[in-house]
């Protein structure tokens, strides 16, 4: 190593001491966020920047980057990156109550990790080296619940579409409309087979925001990070950013650079045959029934006469399967068919003792909705069985 190499470590020494279980449930957090395959070694990497008695983590793909700060008796401050996988891994098998000390060699560029009797030494990186990925003016701020923005990604995040060549179809677009008294602020997906869309009252702030969509892995993420922060989330938008903070974390992503088509089209108007249904028992009656169903798209078919739904599957390899329920329903027989993986993840959402489905005919796409929760509105196109 030469000498402006040594120097240039010398200036990141880290020395602190951690409670494993703070460090872990960070780690956690964070390492998803960094891509297992990539081209660049310090993509790989975790950033460790240590003062004023904390340690704030960041991770990054460069389309999406984490931030989270937790306490931490800081003796040296200083920045480095290491392997995040590894570290992850080291930190969850070190024993469970353990104080974890940290500790830089600079001579070698490795983090020394001691936890007990427990030595591992890890090849750092430099942290000038980590990519940083501004904001931007951030033209809109706005603040939610926690519950609530949980609530508007996780209820819609099952009918994100995973084709690539659909990218705008890749995530959760947010954007204000009308709704029931006046504007909402919307979280919709699609992937041409499903719709959900779940409304909140607007917060001050969102007015005239741009409607954006949010990617795939940002949601998925944020999912994770917001189920164990702070009340509140604070959230600031422009036209290709988004950012998160909320306790001690922030979530900073790009946003799908496409426009999200005319979802208004989609969800019909006309409906008007009503089936009502306990959804525990509907949907344990569905999975039971599609285990006939061996093919990739789970067909089964509903036959729906008065107060009387009959489930039924078919395949030519195992046999068939028939389940009769009890349902609200007067209109005049139908018969439909869908694919009930579509279905049962669709009433995964659900959360009250009924489910509410309206009809049109059998080839057209069916509204879902729970009577106890207004504010959510699925839609499922129906398949021939």
């Amino acid at each position: 190593m030469n000498a402006a190499t040594a120097k240039h470590h010398q200036e990141f020494p880290i020395k602190l001491t951690i409670e494993r279980s703070v460090l872990l449930k960070s780690l956690s957090r964070l390492q998803s966020i960094v891509e297992k395959r990539n081209t660049i070694p310090i993509l790989a990497n975790i950033k460790l920047d240590a003062k004023d008695n904390s340690l704030q983590l960041t991770a990054t793909d460069m389309d999406l980057v984490a931030m989270e700060t937790i306490p931490a008796q800081v003796s040296a401050g200083g920045a480095l990156t290491v392997p995040a996988q590894t570290f992850h891994d080291i930190v969850r098998k070190l024993p469970d109550g353990a104080q974890v000390a940290l500790d830089t060699d600079t001579s070698s560029a490795q983090l020394i990790v001691k936890a007990g009797k427990a030595e591992f030494k890890l090849s750092y990186l430099p942290a000038d080296d980590f990519p940083v990925m501004s904001e931007g003016k951030l033209t809109h701020t706005f603040t939610l619940p926690a519950k609530e923005c949980v609530r508007l990604i996780e209820k819609c995040r099952f009918a994100m579409s995973a084709e690539e060549t659909r990218y705008y179809l890749n995530g959760v677009y947010f954007h204000v409309a009308e709704g029931k008294g006046g504007q909402q602020l919307k979280a919709v997906s699609t992937d041409g087979h499903r719709l959900a869309r779940i409304e909140a009252p607007l917060p001050e702030g969102a007015a005239g925001m741009p409607g954006i969509i949010i990617p795939r892995k940002t949601v998925n993420e944020l999912s994770k990070i917001l189920g164990e922060q702070g009340n509140e989330v604070e959230i600031s938008l422009s036209e290709t950013k988004i950012r998160f903070a909320s306790g001690n974390v922030v979530l900073l992503s790009k946003l799908v650079d496409g426009t999200f088509p005319d979802y208004q089209r989609v969800i019909p108007s006309a409906n008007n045959k009503i089936m009502e249904v306990g959804t525990k028992q509907f949907s344990s009656a569905v999975d039971r029934v599609s285990t006939i169903a061996t093919d990739r798209t789970r067909g089964i078919k509903f036959a729906l006469g008065n107060g009387l739904l009959t489930l039924s599957a078919q395949s030519q390899e195992a046999g068939s399967a028939t389940e009769e329920l009890e349902v609200t329903y007067s209109a005049e027989p139908l018969e439909i068919g869908f694919n009930s993986r579509y279905v049962l993840e669709m009433m995964g959402q659900l959360e009250g003792d009924t489910a509410q489905f309206v009809f049109s005919d059998s080839n057209a796409p069916a509204l879902v909705s729970d009577p106890s929760d207004v504010t959510a509105l699925y839609v499922i196109m129906p398949m021939r069985v």
